[in-house]
């Protein structure tokens, strides 16, 4: 990204006199003599139009004469080995500079000041463009530099320049960018990046990872949790999705040198996602094949019996994994002996919902009991199925939804107009399969265009929506509006099944 030029207010009105006057006068003298040297030029070439000369403005004139030449300096401020010979006037823009040369402090009556650095983020090119920032009323920030800016910023209290980094890194997160900025945003109390850098990541999490994996590393276990719990979580492909994710994520905090990205080889990626299902997809969808068989034969060759999150080591990351969905792991057999095998999750929490929730699937498929409805928005959060899709260009695209293993097949379809669900019902099907006349379920869908960061620029949804379909019925879900443009993130949220009180 090129660097942006912000101009910051300010008073003159802060100078004294006594630098006032000096400028003035040296100024004047420099007018005098480009008005004389423009007359003796017109007098020498006759009828030919006057060069016209463009003086510097006054803020230039400071910013050269007092702090690129430091002349008539009366404090030094040594920072980080280096030394500026400046202003106390201009320095006194800062609440921290204003309290020390105007308060109590030992520094008020000297003239040589030392500042401690502590804040590793806070670079001499940074200190630079914020004391000259003071001088010349605009700065220089790009991605590069807004973290240092915001630090040195920060130290100095000087709202107007944080304000401005804030803008700068709204208009920058990325996958390069967005982990830096969270972690300076919460250092620095920025609350609007937090929640940028959040809703950034809740939405292109599960679909960045497998290209950027090593982002994982720099995911706190409180972050992951917060993630994980959310229901606003662009879940790509199905909750299982998740499961791969959080075994990577655990496998590289254990492994902070492991450099998952130098495994993969994106073309050959591409060609094996094309190829696999759903669920397969989401079984490699940590990585390709090389880096998955790493992460699995790390959990595999354990000499413990008991479940790694039951081990000393594992149970810092306990938080995380009890806010996975797990009841949703176990809709297939491929899904249910990756977990068990992986021996992550202790067993009483999959035996628990292998009891419970799927006792909740079957009273609903074959005993004709009523499917969730009208539950309080926070139980449906809680509790619904996450899936969804990238949709890359126009045109009708179709994809099984997460109940394809429950019974109820469910198809979601979009167009170029609309977002609509269906309930599929085929002979051929060779699993459990919901033969009711009506089901009933309850859903959500959501819809986020990004731009070329990924960053969200237009999101719509639909309200909690419980419905009852025939077979082969479908419904729209949305109407997409016309500030919807590709590329498209679609995500759903849905609950078949009323939920059951032992949900882990």
């Amino acid at each position: 990204m090129g660097q942006v030029i912000i101009k910051l207010k300010r008073s003159l009105d802060l100078c004294s006199d006594s630098v006032v006057n000096i400028l003035n006068n040296r100024r004047k003298r420099k007018a005098t003599a480009v008005a004389n040297n423009s007359h003796e030029e017109q007098d020498s070439y006759g009828s030919k139009t006057p060069k016209i000369r463009k003086l510097l403005s006054t803020t230039q004139y400071i910013y050269q004469e007092l702090y690129n030449e430091q002349k008539n300096s009366d404090v030094a401020i040594m920072a980080l080995n280096k030394v500026w010979y400046l202003h106390k006037v201009y320095l006194s823009q800062s609440p921290y500079f204003s309290s020390m040369f105007n308060g109590s402090w030992q520094e008020s009556s000297q003239d040589f000041v030392h500042i401690k650095i502590l804040d590793e983020n806070i670079t001499l090119e940074a200190l630079d463009a914020v004391f000259g920032s003071l001088y010349l009323g605009e700065i220089e920030i790009d991605d590069k530099s807004v973290i240092s800016i915001i630090a040195a910023a920060t130290l100095f209290i000087l709202d107007n320049i944080i304000n401005k980094c804030t803008e700068v890194m709204a208009d920058t997160i990325n996958a390069d960018t967005v982990m830096p900025y969270y972690d300076a945003a919460c250092q620095y109390n920025c609350p609007t990046i937090i929640k940028s850098t959040f809703k950034w990541l809740e939405i292109n999490l599960l679909s960045i990872y497998a290209k950027y994996r090593n982002i994982l590393k720099y995911i706190n276990i409180d972050l992951m949790t917060a993630l994980i719990s959310s229901p606003d979580l662009y879940v790509i492909e199905c909750e299982f999705s998740l499961y791969t994710m959080l075994r990577a994520w655990v496998y590289l905090h254990l492994h902070p040198n492991c450099d998952l990205e130098g495994f993969q080889d994106q073309n050959e990626y591409q060609q094996q996602q094309a190829q696999q299902s759903s669920l397969e997809k989401a079984a490699a969808f940590a990585g390709n094949d090389h880096s998955s068989h790493a992460i699995q034969s790390f959990f595999l060759k354990r000499k413990e019996t008991s479940s790694f999150l039951l081990t000393v080591e594992g149970q810092q990351y306990l938080k995380p994994f009890r806010a996975l969905r797990t009841q949703y792991l176990i809709t297939s057999y491929l899904g249910l002996k990756s977990v068990l095998n992986d021996n992550i999750i202790p067993k009483d929490w999959i035996h628990n919902h292998v009891v419970t929730h799927w006792s909740s699937i079957l009273k609903v498929n074959n005993l004709s009991e009523e499917g969730p409805q009208n539950l309080s928005p926070d139980k449906f959060n809680e509790n619904s199925a996450r899936a969804g899709r990238l949709v890359l260009e126009p045109g009708c695209q179709k994809w099984c939804c997460a109940g394809i293993h429950s019974g109820l097949d469910l198809v979601l379809v979009c167009n170029s107009h609309v977002l609509k669900i269906r309930r599929h019902l085929a002979s051929e099907r060779k699993h459990l399969q919901n033969l009711q006349t009506e089901s009933q379920f309850m859903i959500r869908a959501s819809m986020t265009s990004i731009n070329s960061q990924r960053q969200p620029m237009f999101t719509q949804k639909s309200k909690i929506t419980s419905l009852s379909l025939e077979k082969n019925e479908k419904v729209i879900l949305i109407k997409m509006d016309p500030q919807l443009v590709y590329p498209l993130l679609v995500s759903v949220n849905l609950l078949l099944a009323p939920p059951t009180a032992s949900n882990v």
